[in-house]
């Protein structure tokens, strides 16, 4: 489904005046436009032509510069975004995110999460046990310890006085992003799948540049369930459907258990209450009325299997709706997982802020 700019849009407008660079302005464009950058360029000229943009800015040397940086290029059908262009919106995604980030402090908790592959040493320090890496050892405070337990200058270490660093242990990870896209995500005035879609790019760049080692893969649901590539993230399109959450876990599970990684999860980020399934031989069902029990359980089951293969599934809630908020808090309960209610303002901060946190694990005596 595409947006038309033809009359007064206070969100959008809204947002432009917040938005301090051209680039930043294209960006978000581009994105609300799934990526169509010869619509972008045309809405940015005429946002000009109405006041709206700065008449300082030189669309055409902008134009020019982007074609120049191979940011985009000419297809088709006319310009598109390059692969450099694509790998620079989550760039810069990922950095508009984590400036949102430092102001509130999020990025800086650490909580407690099973299993381990990797040290990363912090300013704490503690006795040494048996099986710890020697890299982490103090050496420093270990020669004091020994001089003042010995009363002498010799190299009399024992293992009483050794100390090591603290650490942070880093879990190998198998993460499936779901996106709703179901109708709802742009009704009634608000824009919900653009900040999805970039949240979507924030967190694929920051696994591919943070935590190599890690999986990430990105599910669609609406009427069905599909997967897509990191490459297509940015033309990622609402359309006339239903949510279909079962249809989304079912998919998730499936691919996190062909995944050999140490723990897997999923993130789930919707807006609407699952208004259908897919029968077991194939057919659907709907009913987009209040919560249906027999959508809402066939749904739960999936939860309760993610349970039982021990993945958890972490929900981002991007609207108050009564119903949504009942179901989710029961899945939530079910499958022993978590659940937060965002606004799009700052549900990328919540996405990232939850995953590294939650990836992580003090490393105790």
């Amino acid at each position: 489904m595409r947006f038309v700019y033809s009359e007064w849009d206070d969100e959008l407008y809204a947002r432009l005046k917040d938005m301090s660079d051209l680039m930043s302005i294209f960006n978000y464009l581009l994105m609300r436009l799934n990526g169509d950058v010869q619509e972008t360029l045309d809405l940015m000229r005429r946002l000009q032509q109405k006041g709206i943009l700065d008449a300082k800015y030189d669309l055409d040397e902008f134009e020019r510069q982007l074609k120049e940086n191979r940011f985009i290029k000419e297809g088709q059908t006319g310009l598109k975004l390059s692969t450099r262009g694509e790998r620079q919106l989550r760039q810069d995604a990922f950095d508009l995110i984590f400036q949102k980030m430092r102001p509130s402090g999020k990025g800086q908790h650490r909580l407690p999460y099973e299993g381990g592959t990797s040290d990363e040493p912090l300013p704490e320090k503690r006795q040494y046990s048996f099986g710890d890496n020697f890299r982490s050892i103090d050496y420093t405070s270990s020669m004091f310890n020994s001089i003042t337990r010995s009363g002498d200058l010799g190299l009399d270490l024992t293992e009483q006085d050794l100390e090591v660093y603290e650490s942070e242990r880093s879990t190998s990870c198998a993460t499936v992003l779901m996106i709703d896209i179901s109708h709802s995500m742009i009704l009634y005035g608000e824009d919900r799948i653009t900040p999805a879609k970039q949240v979507a790019m924030a967190f694929t760049e920051l696994i591919l540049s943070k935590y190599p080692g890690d999986a990430l893969n990105i599910v669609t649901f609406g009427d069905t369930a599909e997967e897509i590539s990191i490459q297509n993230l940015p033309y990622l399109a609402v359309g006339p459907y239903h949510t279909n959450t079962q249809a989304g876990l079912r998919l998730a599970r499936q691919i996190l258990m062909r995944r050999k990684h140490a723990n897997k999860q999923i993130f789930m980020i919707t807006d609407g209450k699952p208004s259908m399934i897919t029968r077991p031989n194939g057919t659907l069902y709907r009913n987009p009325m209040g919560l249906d029990p027999r959508i809402a359980n066939r749904t739960l089951d999936e939860a309760v299997i993610c349970r039982k293969k021990k993945i958890p599934i972490t929900t981002f809630m991007v609207t108050d709706d009564p119903y949504l908020q009942q179901f989710v808090a029961r899945l939530t309960e079910l499958n022993r997982g978590r659940a937060y209610f965002s606004s799009v303002d700052n549900l990328g901060g919540y996405v990232i802020w939850d995953f590294v946190a939650n990836r992580r694990q003090r490393r105790g005596r």
